[in-house]
């Protein structure tokens, strides 16, 4: 069975994970001023590229 020579140190460690990282996902604003992801509609006003695309239906 294989076992390493020498001791990884911290810092070789700390190289090879280094893109081990979860990515940070993009953030845009609406028209409306509220977050959205990038190419897809806006939750709270139902716009897509300045044209509307839904309609908020009311529940009375």
């Amino acid at each position: 069975m294989a076992v390493p020579k020498k001791r990884t140190s911290k810092s070789r460690k700390g190289m090879r994970r280094s893109h081990d990282q979860v990515a940070k996902p993009g953030v845009v604003y609406c028209s409306c001023g509220e977050p959205t992801l990038p190419h897809r509609i806006c939750s709270s006003c139902g716009t897509y590229k300045g044209r509307q695309m839904l309609t908020k239906a009311n529940d009375e």
